[in-house]
């Protein structure tokens, strides 16, 4: 498998190409802040083995065991080592590969680096996965929600800016307010405000809205200290100096995102955040009063509805590129409200 470009001529980008977006994005960064984006995700995504009942072809987890439970990774263990194999050979690091919440779930966490490598390891990640699935005679699917009444899979990124090979987004001493820097407070603070603008970019299929819901996470406007709920969560891994954060993680990304293009989105928001200095709310680490909070677009249409309002995003995208992303998830909602059941058939693409 080989990763390219979509080139009009040598040299010259078409206008529509992802990488390029993303390439474009990341430029604009540097240029006027002297600053590089690293990412490191989380990919979520269910190991499901085909039955015959009542002569029609089902998908069930081919593995019930619950979550951390060492008889899923007893049952799984062959597949896993050959994917940590597979990806270790081609120079993707792996800092964790675990059982997740739900049936036959499992997720494989990636090393962070600059951002235009971590969507390209991202891409072969999830192909790795689902190749050597079936090998197995098994499918893996990263879809937000294979099925409605189990937990959905998320594609969560980690975050954070650097400036001449140091983390700027950690702050300097543990005087800041919230252990973060000036630069990495007002970046995160854009990505927050433009939540609803950019969640089409991350969750771009009307079954993405299926997993962010009430009562799992990320369907409210807000950001928290390690709050796992929060879309948005400040983050300090082991080895962070005690006070300090040294990334924050985004949750609504979802395993059916084009990652160039939803990475170029929140990168745009950071950026419009730097340029605007836009200060951070208080976060929210406590269970909240609903009531008091600012829902996030509920589905597909509203987060379209979200976008059209988005003007900022113009100038990094382009209206050619941004008209083409609305049409394309226009025909999306077309599609699936002639046929609820449409997204079934997803796991064999996603």
């Amino acid at each position: 498998m080989v990763l390219g470009d979509l080139n009009v001529k040598p040299g010259q980008a078409w206008e529509h190409c992802p990488r390029d977006a993303l390439r474009r994005v990341s430029k604009i960064l540097k240029d006027e802040f002297d600053l590089v984006v690293n990412a490191g995700f989380e990919n979520e995504f269910f190991l499901l083995k085909s039955i015959t009942r009542e002569e029609e072809e089902e998908w069930i987890p081919f593995d019930s065991s619950p979550y951390g439970c060492s008889s899923a990774f007893d049952v799984a263990s062959p597949i896993l080592r050959e994917i940590a194999s597979a990806l270790h050979s081609i120079g993707i690091p792996v800092e964790q590969l675990h059982t997740e919440t739900g049936k036959g779930q499992f997720e494989v966490v990636l090393g962070h680096t600059v951002c235009t490598k971590a969507t390209d390891n991202l891409v072969y990640t999830r192909e790795t996965v689902r190749a050597i699935a079936r090998k197995h005679g098994l499918l893996a699917t990263f879809l937000p929600k294979y099925i409605l009444d189990e937990v959905g899979s998320g594609c969560h990124v980690h975050l954070s800016l650097w400036q001449n090979g140091q983390n700027v987004f950690m702050a300097s001493d543990e005087s800041s307010k919230y252990g973060i820097s000036t630069l990495g407070e007002e970046f995160m603070a854009g990505v927050l405000h433009h939540l609803s603008s950019i969640l089409s970019f991350v969750a771009p299929l009307p079954i993405s809205y299926e997993r962010l819901q009430p009562t799992t996470w990320g369907s409210y406007l807000l950001w928290g200290n390690e709050n796992r709920s929060a879309p948005l969560r400040a983050s300090s891994p082991p080895g962070t100096p005690n006070g300090l954060v040294s990334n924050f993680e985004f949750k609504p990304f979802d395993g059916v995102a084009n990652p160039y293009l939803g990475l170029s989105a929140i990168i745009a928001a950071g950026i419009d955040g730097l340029r605007r200095h836009l200060s951070l709310p208080e976060p929210v680490d406590t269970c909240p009063n609903l009531k008091n909070l600012q829902r996030l677009p509920k589905s597909l249409s509203e987060s379209l509805e979200a976008l059209d309002k988005a003007d900022f995003l113009v100038e990094f995208f382009g209206d050619k590129l941004l008209t083409a992303i609305k049409e394309i998830q226009k025909a999306e909602i077309d599609q699936y409200s002639e046929n609820k059941d449409a997204y079934k058939q997803l796991i064999h693409r996603y």
